[in-house]
């Protein structure tokens, strides 16, 4: 059954997912490491996995299945649950794909190196609304792609 996993620690669509999945009757773990307020919700779930460098990603990578989505920013834990078969969303909407996490781990990559040289790169463009939108329409129709594939 379709279940979507949240990496939450800093997710500002929280409140997104959980608007989505009461819609669909789906059920939602957040994972983090510590302790958030969620909706007292029986079918939102909160997963505290305890701080340290990967220990939600590794929780969440290890729970996934195909046909599940997970929402993240996260690239390398996007890599790892496209390979267990999951569907992935970046906050902002744009779905995580076999055909572009390749790229985006590269990319990745060259901005740590620069950083380690000492090269400002950046930090990530504000949250808007349009971003909020997209994200909306893009967990809307991975939903319904899943389940028209179950069906």
């Amino acid at each position: 059954m379709l279940h979507i996993f949240v990496d939450a620690d800093a997710c500002p669509v929280k409140g997104e997912v959980y608007r989505v999945a009461a819609r669909y009757g789906l059920d939602v773990t957040l994972v983090a490491g510590s302790w958030m307020r969620r909706p007292d919700n029986p079918r939102i779930a909160l997963e505290v996995v305890g701080e340290g460098i990967d220990v939600a990603d590794d929780w969440i990578a290890g729970h996934v299945e195909g046909g599940d989505i997970v929402v993240t920013a996260d690239i390398p834990l996007a890599a790892r649950c496209l390979a267990r078969g999951a569907t992935v969303i970046g906050y902002a909407g744009p779905p995580f794909t076999a055909a572009n996490i390749g790229d985006a781990l590269a990319t990745r990559g060259l901005l740590a190196e620069l950083r380690d040289l000492g090269e400002m790169t950046g930090g990530p463009p504000p949250f808007t609304k349009r971003d909020r939108s997209s994200f909306l329409q893009r967990l809307d129709e991975s939903i319904n792609a899943i389940r028209r594939r179950t069906v």
